[in-house]
C-alpha cells in the first residue's frame, strides 16, 4: 500500500506531467547494486535496468567519477568548439573497445540514430553517387530505432505513427531474420540497410546463426552501408562486448550505433562510431549537439568502459545469463502460460499466452520484482550487468511463485 508521500508524488506527476508513460504505481527512491528502494523503504531486484541502461546502480566507481568532478572544479560543458582531454580520453576509448575508428558523440541513442542516417545520406550521394533526394534506406519490420519523426518513418508498429504523419521518405522495411529478403530489396540507391542485431522492443527476437554475416557480406557486394543499432544490445548485455561480436567479427559494421550503457546507467551519452572514411563525409556545421560529448558525461563513459573490461562484465553476462535462461526453461509445468523463452546473455524474453504478460509483470511487482512486457506477450528481463547469481536465483523463486499462484 503506498504511503501519503506516494500518492502526492503520483498525483502531482499526474496533474503536471505529460503522460507519455504508464507509470508504474510505486515511486522509486534509492539504488544500488541490482536493487531499487521506493519511498517506503521497499525493496525490489531491478530486472529491466532502465531498458539495459544501467549496469550497475550508483557503481562505486562511477560516483567517485562524478563526485571528483565537481570537487575538482571540472567544467561541466563547453562548447564542443574548445578541446578537452576527457573528449579525446572519449572518443579514443570508445573507438577501441568498438574496434572501430572514428567518434560522433549524441545524448540520447535516438539522437544517434538520426546522426546514423544523415551519414548514410550523405555517403550515398557524395561517395556512392546516388540521385539527389532519392537516398534509399532499408529497415526490418518490427523495429525500433527510436521516436522522432523521421525514424518513425521506418516503424512498422502502428500506435508509434498514429497522429504523427507526414513522414520522411526514403525507407523500406523487409523480414527480419530473412536475408534473402535484404538481397532483393536492395536497389541502385539503397545506401544502407539498418538493423538491431537482437530486436528489443520488439520482443527479444534472435535472429538465425549466421544472419549478420550474409546481410554484412551481401551489404558489401552491393555497396551498401551496414549499420548496425547495438543502443540496446550493446556494451556486454548479450554475453559480448557487442551482439554483432557473437560471429566472430566477420560481420563488422560499417556504423555501429550506441547509447544506453555507455554511459553507465548515470548520465546518458550515445554515438555514432565507425569506419574513418564514411564517417569523414560529416563536415563542420554538418552536424553538432550542444551537450553531446559533455565533459561530464565523457569520464563517466570512459569509467564505465573500463568497469566492464576489468569487471568482465560480458563474461558474467554470458554465464549468468545462461544460467538464467535455463532455469527458465525448467519450468515445464508452467508451459501452459510460457510458449517461448530467448535471449542472448542477460537480455531474455519470456513470451507468455495471449493477455497473460502483463497481469504476470503487475503480481511481479506485488513480489518485488520490476519487468515490463513489450510486444508480442514477452516479459523482458534485462538486469544489472552486476548482479549476483544468489540475486537471479531470488527472482528465479519470485517467478516461480507468481506463476504457481496464476
Amino acid at each position: 500500500m503506498s504511503s501519503p508521500a506516494s500518492q502526492a508524488v503520483i498525483e502531482r506527476i499526474r496533474r503536471y506531467s505529460s503522460h507519455h508513460y504508464e507509470r508504474v504505481p510505486i515511486v522509486v527512491d534509492r539504488a544500488r547494486g541490482a536493487s531499487v528502494w521506493d519511498l517506503e523503504g521497499r525493496e525490489y531486484i531491478d530486472m529491466l535496468s532502465c531498458f539495459s541502461a544501467v549496469i550497475d546502480h550508483n557503481h562505486p566507481r562511477i560516483t567517485r567519477v562524478i563526485c571528483e568532478w565537481r570537487e575538482q572544479g571540472k567544467v561541466d560543458n563547453v562548447s564542443n568548439l574548445y578541446n578537452t582531454p576527457v573528449y579525446a580520453d572519449f572518443v579514443e576509448s570508445l573507438a577501441g573497445f568498438c574496434g572501430m575508428e572514428k567518434v560522433l558523440p549524441k545524448n540520447g541513442g535516438v539522437e544517434a540514430v538520426e546522426s546514423a542516417i544523415k551519414i548514410a545520406r550523405k555517403w550515398g550521394y557524395k561517395v556512392k553517387g546516388v540521385p539527389a533526394d532519392k537516398a534509399e534506406i532499408i529497415l526490418c519490420e518490427n523495429n525500433f530505432h527510436g521516436r522522432t519523426i523521421t525514424v518513425l518513418s521506418g516503424s512498422t508498429v502502428p500506435q508509434y505513427k498514429d497522429g504523427f504523419g507526414p513522414f520522411t521518405p526514403g525507407f523500406k522495411t523487409i523480414p527480419f531474420g530473412d536475408a534473402d529478403a535484404l538481397e532483393q530489396a536492395i536497389t541502385p540507391n539503397t545506401v544502407a540497410f539498418l538493423v538491431e542485431p537482437i530486436q528489443g522492443e520488439g520482443g527479444i527476437n534472435v535472429p538465425p546463426i549466421d544472419y549478420l554475416n550474409r546481410v554484412s557480406w551481401i551489404c558489401t557486394q552491393n555497396d551498401v552501408l551496414f549499420i548496425l543499432d547495438e543502443i540496446q544490445t550493446g556494451f556486454c548485455r548479450t554475453g559480448k562486448k557487442f551482439a554483432f561480436w557473437s560471429e566472430l567479427l566477420s560481420a563488422m559494421p560499417d556504423l555501429l550505433i550506441v547509447g544506453k550503457a555507455l554511459g553507465g546507467g548515470a548520465l546518458p551519452i550515445s554515438a555514432v562510431v565507425g569506419r574513418g572514411d564514411v564517417m569523414d563525409v560529416i563536415g563542420p556545421g554538418d552536424d553538432g549537439s550542444t551537450f553531446g560529448g559533455n565533459p561530464l558525461a565523457c569520464a563517466v563513459a570512459v569509467e564505465a568502459l573500463k568497469i566492464m573490461e576489468e569487471e568482465h562484465l560480458a563474461e558474467r553476462a554470458a554465464e549468468l545469463g545462461a544460467y538464467f535462461m535455463n532455469r527458465l526453461k525448467q519450468m515445464n509445468n508452467h508451459f501452459q502460460l510460457i510458449e517461448d523463452v530467448r535471449g542472448r546473455g542477460l537480455l531474455i524474453g519470456v513470451e507468455f499466452r495471449p493477455g497473460i504478460a502483463e497481469k504476470f509483470c503487475d503480481r511481479m511487482l506485488e513480489a518485488g520484482i520490476l519487468c515490463h512486457e513489450t510486444r508480442n506477450n514477452t516479459v523482458r528481463f534485462a538486469p544489472p550487468l552486476t548482479i549476483t547469481k544468489d540475486e537471479l536465483d531470488m527472482a528465479l523463486g519470485k517467478i516461480k511463485y507468481v506463476l504457481d499462484h496464476f
